[in-house]
């Protein structure tokens, strides 16, 4: 049973295109030696959340200042930005601390990271959208703690702000003043941390749950999801036989590092190297991977937002090509109809199709006007951040999932 259960998730580390996945422990093993702090220890990531950020947004909650907070945001939106004036004393002070780059950011490969990410905008689109977009719904903690917060009850609005945050992560300007990140990365870490301080209150969420002291959104939970971007996307771009040089790869790695620091991750547990992030993964990602009733029901809501954008294809094709980049396992975890016409096409076409892109072959492969339509129209979708072509405002939420 235990080589057959080691089997199980080599097949579905491969699927996912996560380089080198074995069987997990029982337990996190995964050494600091190979994160940016460069120290030598075995800290367990689930039982660390965010201490700089916890205590203060729970006294706003308490002190009823969270609607005013969200109003005094909407005029907070690029890195130059000012903050609010309207801001409570306590959440400027925090801010003024926290909004800014690590000192260790390198400029450089965060200006490189961006011109990668404009060259592989359609391809990253994708593999955010149908990819770690559906992903999601197979990670338990995270499809629960989604599911039963105020977010879980319109994934329109829902899937608009991921949208948001992963939109102004690969802008060229990301990191610059002119960009967002620095701003959506702080506003989703008082979300964060809003919703660490609600979802206990929560009986549905309590009674599924298997959250650390019923406490979610601890640093490992942040590092799934990162490797359910960051990781899966590198090791799917790789698979594809996309060209990145060494530089590309590292500075793609960078902003990643960047990103998590700035959501309040320890530095003990962000990756150095990407061979130590796909060492990571085998404890922090397909492991963990499975279906639950929350998880189901938000991929069919994602999936059916996506399908009403004229993607030129049909919903069996929009089934089919989700198991194809995530696995037939998820797919049945899903419950995703079969479309055997549209499979076969995808798993010739699509390879073609690439490799016409990427100048590595010179026959137009056939499908290839419906394969772009169907990229194109994914990436629109991503960038017009499901909802609007301009921006998606980040809210801090101050209840969980009405009627609960």
């Amino acid at each position: 049973m235990e080589n057959l259960n080691r089997r199980r998730v080599l097949t579905l580390g491969a699927a996912l295109g996560l380089a080198g996945v074995a069987a997990p422990s029982t337990a996190w093993a995964w050494s600091s030696a190979g994160s940016i702090a460069g120290t030598d220890a075995v800290d367990d990531p689930w039982g660390v959340w965010d201490d700089a950020t916890d205590p203060l947004v729970a006294s706003l909650l308490t002190r009823g200042e969270i609607p005013a907070v969200n109003a005094a945001m909407e005029s907070w939106v690029k890195n130059g930005d000012p903050l609010p004036a309207a801001f409570p004393s306590d959440l400027t002070a925090f801010l003024q601390q926290h909004n800014k780059l690590p000192a260790w950011a390198d400029r450089a490969k965060l200006d490189r990271a961006a011109r990668f990410n404009e060259r592989m905008g359609l391809y990253l689109f994708l593999l955010y959208g149908l990819g770690s977009g559906i992903m999601s719904t197979v990670i338990p903690r995270e499809a629960r703690n989604v599911y039963w917060s105020e977010g879980g009850s319109d994934m329109k609005a829902r899937a608009a702000k991921t949208f948001t945050y992963g939109y102004d992560l690969s802008a060229t300007d990301a990191f610059t003043p002119s960009g967002h990140f620095v701003v959506t990365s702080n506003k989703t870490r008082l979300t964060h941390a809003a919703v660490r301080h609600l979802l206990p209150q929560s009986a549905p969420w309590r009674a599924v749950t298997d959250d650390q002291d019923f406490i979610p959104i601890s640093n490992g939970d942040i590092l799934i999801t990162f490797h359910s971007l960051g990781t899966f996307v590198y090791g799917k771009l790789k698979s594809w036989g996309i060209r990145m040089s060494a530089a590309e790869e590292t500075a793609y790695l960078h902003q990643w590092q960047v990103a998590l620091h700035l959501l309040g991750v320890r530095a003990d547990f962000i990756p150095a190297t990407w061979a130590a992030a796909e060492q990571q993964s085998r404890y922090a990602l397909t492991p963990l991977l499975a279906p639950t009733p929350e998880g189901v029901d938000l991929a069919e809501v994602l999936l059916g937002l996506t399908a009403q954008i004229d993607l030129g294809v049909t919903r069996g094709f929009l089934n089919e090509f989700v198991r194809y980049v995530l696995s037939d396992r998820i797919g049945d975890w899903l419950g995703l109809r079969r479309d055997p016409v549209s499979r076969g096409l995808i798993q010739v076409g699509w390879p073609a199709y690439v490799a016409f892109r990427e100048g590595l072959s010179p026959l137009v492969p056939e499908g290839f006007s419906m394969f772009d339509r169907f990229v194109r129209a994914l990436a629109m979708l991503f960038l017009n951040n499901g909802t609007s072509p301009t921006y998606t405002p980040i809210t801090i939420p101050t209840a969980n999932r009405p009627g609960t």
